[in-house]
């Protein structure tokens, strides 16, 4: 393996997820991002990241822009609800 992700890797539904669950939660206590709504901040990775794998992987057409709009949710909603089911398996730990 020569890199942590690819374009490619990116563009799959899984590095999609991976890559705004790890940015989100990196940037979402910076500045004047803390001030956005976390599900609102997530769609707006989630849409960079699928408009930057379409781009650099060679699908850039304004269908495939499109796409990216309503992929984005998806991806955005994944990552929210696996970092929520994460924090939710944490405070049940801390609580027996």
């Amino acid at each position: 393996m020569e890199s942590f992700f690819t374009w490619a890797m990116l563009g799959t539904y899984a590095g999609a997820v991976l890559a705004t669950s790890l940015i989100t939660q990196f940037f979402k206590g910076v500045g004047f991002i803390a001030r956005i709504p976390t599900r609102v901040f997530s769609y707006f990775v989630a849409l960079i990241v699928l408009l930057g794998a379409a781009y650099f992987g060679g699908c850039w057409s304004l269908a495939d822009g499109v796409l990216c709009l309503f992929n984005a949710v998806i991806v955005s909603l994944a990552a929210n609800g696996g970092y929520d089911t994460l924090n939710g398996l944490k405070q049940r730990d801390n609580n027996k």
